[in-house]
């Protein structure tokens, strides 16, 4: 009985699966954890959001979403720490979109690029990195 490895038929031949839709293609972990679409994402428009201790444990959990600054430092520690059911809950895709110039320096590189490859995120004056 012959079993073939991952990337490989019965008979050894190596394969490559380049599509799209490869389970691979384009894989990091900070990818995993973002919806499939920014349409994925519920999160109130405004309103006060209190985050679970598991996403912020130093005491500042209460973010009023309407207010600029507090829904930065929110969506900073959703993306960076979040989970992909924390981002779905607690992320507003048209303010996400229309924050994206200012929120993402906050991120990581890998982050910042994952949210620009997997949501289509773009910030105007800045090449993707």
């Amino acid at each position: 009985m012959s079993v073939a490895l991952p990337g490989s038929t019965a008979d050894g031949m190596s394969i490559a699966d380049n599509s799209p839709m490869s389970v691979f293609a384009g894989w990091s972990p900070e990818a995993a954890r973002l919806p499939d679409r920014l349409d994925d994402l519920h999160g109130p428009w405004q309103g006060v959001v209190v985050l679970p201790l598991h996403l912020t444990w130093h005491g500042l959990r209460e973010f009023d979403v309407a207010l600029d600054r507090p829904r930065l430092l929110l969506y900073s520690i959703v993306l960076s720490q979040g989970r992909r059911n924390d981002l779905a809950r607690f992320v507003n895709p048209h303010r996400l979109r229309d924050d994206w110039p200012q929120l993402r320096p906050l991120l990581s590189r890998p982050m910042r690029r994952a949210c620009e490859r997997k949501l289509g995120l773009r910030a105007f004056g800045h090449r993707a990195t």
